[in-house]
């Protein structure tokens, strides 16, 4: 599998393949909490293209929820956002140091991403998206509502939250999207991944024509 690596100022280096240590760090994460990381093998370039199309690399920050061995975040880095401009949530310890050593200078936060907003460079309202690998359809409602909340308090008006989901269905209960005003918009599915992904964007009702 080809990834993307970017420079610390968000400029493509060159093609690499995931190494077998990203694959090992992974399944090692999930063997340990298989709910909290949802797949065994790290997403696709493919998918991670899709998400971070969402992007505007010249529009400010950016957070990224579950790191994990970084197929996403590489993605992210890839359009020319600046490392500066982006953080990642990944509190699985041994995870978020693969992270730090792979990417320096990325800012990674081993914080829960239901509790992040007080540990963000970019405080409330201050992020234009949310790339997230969480997998919210192993969440109870209230754990999905809990992290929701917290990432449309960073976001900016118009800001979006991106999910990928194994399942054809909108990844965040419809209930939880009621109660948070949300509205949801199918992006486009990855049939190159493992398992197949279909990649959702949220934001807030009557907000999308700011993104």
């Amino acid at each position: 599998m080809w990834v993307a690596m970017a420079r610390t100022d968000g400029t493509v280096l060159a093609e690499r393949k995931t190494s077998a240590g990203d694959y090992a760090r992974f399944l090692h994460a999930w063997i340990r909490k298989p709910r909290q990381n949802g797949s065994i093998v790290p997403s696709s370039p493919y998918l991670g293209r899709l998400m971070a199309s969402q992007i505007d690399p010249a529009g400010g920050r950016v957070m990224e929820f579950g790191g994990g061995t970084g197929a996403l975040t590489r993605e992210i880095l890839a359009t020319s956002l600046p490392v500066d401009q982006l953080e990642v949530v990944e509190i699985d310890a041994d995870l978020a140091r693969g992270l730090r050593r792979s990417m320096p200078g990325l800012r990674i936060l081993e914080t829960p991403a239901q509790a992040v907003a007080g540990h963000a460079l970019g405080g409330v309202g201050g992020y234009q998206c949310i790339i997230s690998g969480l997998p919210l359809l192993a969440f109870s409602k209230q754990l999905q509502q809990d992290i929701l909340s917290e990432a449309f308090l960073l976001l900016r008006p118009g800001g979006t939250f991106v999910q990928f989901t194994y399942s054809p269905r909108p990844p965040l209960a419809r209930s939880v999207a009621h109660a948070l005003d949300l509205e949801v918009k199918k992006i486009g599915t990855i049939v190159r991944n493992v398992p197949p992904a279909t990649v959702f964007s949220y934001c807030r009702a009557g907000e999308r024509q700011l993104a």
